[in-house]
C-alpha cells in the first residue's frame, strides 16, 4: 500500500479532486462528454503547520473549494440543459461572484451549526440528571450524542431519497475506488477501479462522526449549565473540537497500526450511508479528475 495525500468531493454529476498543487473538477455533461475544470490551490501558509489550528484552517479551505465546484456543477448542467452551450471554459459570463460562494458556504454552516450541535444541546437540555454530579454531566452529553446521531441519520435518510443525493453517492463511491486502486498500486483503469470498495477512511464522512464522538468526551469535562450558556461554549469550542478531531483524523489516514484501524472502524461503516456502488461510466469520471491532479513525487505527509 502506497499512502496519497489526494483526496476529492462528490458534485452533481461529477467530483472533484484535490491534489498537492491543484484541485480538478470533473463533471460528465449531458452529451456525455466530460468537461474538465483545473484550479489552483491557495498557497499554504504557517498555520497549516501549527497541530489542531491547522485542522480548521483545512476545513474551511475545503469546505469553500467543495461549495464552489458545487455551484460550478449546477449551474453547468443547468446552462447544458437549458440553452445547449456552454462557454469555452465551461462557465457562464454571468458566473456567481466569490462574494455569494462564501454567503452560501456562510448559511450550510449556520445551517449545520444549528441543526447537528445546538439542537441536540438543547434537547438533551430538557431531561432530568443531576447536572452536579460528573455521572449526570456524562449522562448529558452521552444523551446530546445520541440525539446528534439520531439526527444526522435521519438527515441522511431524508436526502438519499432524492434520485440527485443518490448519484452524489454513487460518485462518492467512484471517488473512494479511484483512490482505493491507486494506494494499492494497480494501474487507474475501469476495470481495476471497479474491483475496489467505495469505502476510505479519509473520507469526511469519517471525519464527521469522529467529531460528534470527541465532542462527547471533550464537553464532559466541561460541565452542564444553563441552555443559554451551554450554547456560548459550544459555539466558542467548535473550532477547538474540529481541530482536534482532525489530528485523530489525520493520523489514523495516515497510519496502519491497529490503532488507527479502531478509530476508523466507525466511520467505515457510517460511510454505507453515504457511499453507494457506482457504474463504469461514474468511474471514469473519477479516474479523470484524479489523473488531473497527480503529480510525480505525492507524499503522505502532506495530508
Amino acid at each position: 500500500m502506497k499512502k496519497t495525500s489526494i483526496g476529492g468531493s462528490a458534485i452533481f454529476e461529477g467530483l472533484m479532486m484535490i491534489g498537492p498543487e491543484n484541485a480538478a473538477i470533473a463533471v460528465r455533461k449531458p452529451d456525455g462528454e466530460i468537461i474538465v475544470e483545473k484550479r489552483e490551490l491557495p498557497k499554504k501558509s504557517k498555520l497549516t503547520k501549527v497541530p489542531v489550528i491547522r485542522g480548521v484552517v483545512s476545513f474551511f479551505k475545503q469546505m469553500v473549494l467543495s461549495t464552489k465546484a458545487i455551484m460550478f456543477s449546477v449551474k453547468f448542467i443547468e446552462i447544458e440543459s437549458e440553452n445547449g452551450n456552454v462557454s469555452p471554459d465551461g462557465t457562464s459570463s454571468n458566473s456567481l461572484k466569490d462574494s455569494a460562494v462564501y454567503l452560501s458556504l456562510l448559511i450550510s454552516l449556520s445551517f449545520s451549526v444549528g441543526l447537528f450541535i445546538l439542537l441536540p444541546n438543547v434537547m438533551a437540555g430538557l431531561l432530568n440528571f443531576n447536572k452536579n454530579t460528573y455521572s449526570g454531566v456524562i449522562y448529558y452529553n452521552i444523551f446530546e450524542g445520541i440525539i446528534k446521531i439520531g439526527l444526522f441519520f435521519g438527515y441522511l435518510a431524508l436526502a438519499s431519497k432524492a434520485r440527485d443525493i443518490e448519484r452524489i453517492w454513487e460518485y462518492h463511491g467512484a471517488e473512494h475506488k479511484t483512490i482505493n486502486c491507486y494506494e494499492s498500486g494497480e494501474e487507474l483503469t475501469v476495470q481495476n477501479v471497479m474491483k475496489f470498495t467505495t469505502k476510505n477512511p479519509r473520507c469526511g464522512t469519517s471525519y464527521m462522526f469522529l467529531v460528534i464522538l470527541i465532542s462527547i468526551l471533550f464537553f464532559s469535562f466541561l460541565g452542564w449549565y444553563a441552555i443559554w450558556l451551554n450554547v456560548v461554549i459550544r459555539l466558542l469550542l467548535i473550532p477547538v473540537v474540529a481541530g482536534i478531531s482532525y489530528e485523530v483524523f489525520r493520523y489514523s489516514g495516515k497510519s496502519s497500526s491497529r490503532l488507527a484501524r479502531i478509530i476508523s472502524m466507525p466511520g467505515l461503516l457510517f460511510q454505507v450511508f453515504t457511499t453507494k456502488e457506482p457504474d463504469e461510466t461514474q468511474v471514469e469520471v473519477a479516474i479523470t479528475a484524479f489523473n488531473n491532479v497527480t503529480v510525480a513525487d505525492i507524499k503522505a505527509d502532506e495530508f
